[in-house]
């Protein structure tokens, strides 16, 4: 079964709510106006229930089908991002230095449509709950949904979540079992000496080959400490120090990012980080004061409920249409809150060629919200059939 034909029919409405989105974005737990607009076209629909204010801006709209049964979860995040848009289309966005640089307004759209057609048919038995989530971008929106008691409050039994993808063959579909992507933590350090005359390099504590040497060290983490069939990055991404070229600088500091997909792994590098600096610090003289963030978890695929829904999937976009054992990548997603409390899985949906997320020429392929819509519908008729 391909695109379904009704969610087909109101392609056109998809694309018209997507780019009232997209010229309308906002950051972060400030959606109120996107979460203004999903709840009004819900209310439209006639879904059975429309909950907002939930992790500040979010929604929980339920839907009940045909009898009794579970509640399967369907997530889509509104959130834009800080970036000056490129794109030149008629619907750019209205909001200086904010734009829709990832197709949060795509993923929006494309649950709206599910959710439109989900409440004309009713074809399945107990409940969905539609979830609109806040600030995946930067605050963790989906972990204070969960904090904030939203899967038991609704009694959501397992969740499913899709994001669009650049570069990949329109409408295909790709996911993994198990972990598909990373852990996301930071850190900062913050290196004090002595400052003093750049002439006089003996009356001073230097805090720059102090970083220097720290730098190197740490890539020895993923090289030397780490087995090498666990994937693990360790990003040296800033360094700063210095004022002037004939000054020895009292302070510096360097900012890292690391990804990694096991927990045990995830401490194991924050251990050897830590040790590392305060080695480098102590042989150089130098004080090192870490702020070592514990970012969002893996985001990690129940092996069970991935095989069913890449067989979904294959409903919507055929056999040679679905990548059902991609690998997993580098990037972070806060959906893995949902899924460290309950089973599901997180798709990638293809969109074709065009710039890749969160640069500012990026632009959301409408033509793919049909086949999004088609899945998440598809997938609640067949998880809880009449």
């Amino acid at each position: 079964m391909p695109v379904l034909n009704r969610i087909a029919d109101f392609a056109p409405e998809m694309a018209e709510w997507r780019r009232h989105l997209h010229a309308h974005p906002e950051l972060r737990f400030d959606c109120h106006k996107t979460a203004a607009f999903v709840a009004d076209r819900l209310r439209d629909f006639g879904v059975d229930e429309v909950h907002e204010g939930i992790a500040t801006s979010g929604i929980v709209a339920i839907i009940e089908g045909q009898g009794e049964g579970p509640t399967i979860g369907l997530r889509a995040d509104m959130d834009a991002l800080p970036i000056t848009e490129e794109t030149g289309v008629p619907h750019a966005s209205t909001v200086p230095g904010v734009m829709h640089a990832c197709g949060h307004d795509g993923h929006t759209a494309m649950l709206l449509g599910a959710a439109k057609y989900l409440t004309e048919t009713r074809r399945f038995r107990g409940r969905v709950a539609l979830i609109f989530q806040p600030a995946e971008e930067d605050g963790g929106g989906g972990e204070v949904m969960v904090r904030e008691g939203m899967l038991d409050r609704f009694g959501i039994g397992e969740v499913y979540a899709l994001h669009n993808t650049p570069s990949v063959p329109l409408g295909r579909f790709v996911t993994t079992p198990g972990p598909i992507m990373a852990a996301v933590d930071t850190a900062k350090v913050k290196i004090t000496g002595r400052g003093g005359h750049g002439a006089y390099p003996h009356e001073c504590i230097d805090p720059i080959p102090a970083m220097v040497g720290m730098v190197g060290a740490l890539q020895t983490i993923a090289s030397r400490n780490v087995d090498p069939l666990d994937e693990v990055v360790v990003s040296v991404t800033e360094i700063h120090a210095g004022t002037a070229n004939n000054i020895i600088p009292e302070t510096g500091w360097f900012g890292a990012t690391i990804r990694t997909f096991s927990e045990k792994v995830r401490m194991q590098v924050k251990q050897r980080f830590e040790e590392i600096v305060a080695g480098q610090a102590a042989s150089f003289g130098v004080s090192a004061d870490i702020d070592y963030e514990l970012g969002y978890p893996a985001t990690v695929n129940d092996p069970d409920r991935t095989v069913f829904a890449a067989d979904v999937a294959r409903d919507v976009a055929g056999a040679a249409g679905v990548a059902d054992d991609a690998g997993r990548e580098m990037g972070a997603e806060d959906f893995s809150y949902l899924l460290e409390q309950r089973p599901g899985c997180y798709l990638f949906l293809g969109q074709g060629e065009g710039p890749g997320l969160h640069h500012p020429a990026y632009e959301f392929n409408d033509e793919a919200a049909p086949f999004g819509a088609s899945f998440f519908a598809r997938l609640v008729e067949r998880a809880q059939p009449v």
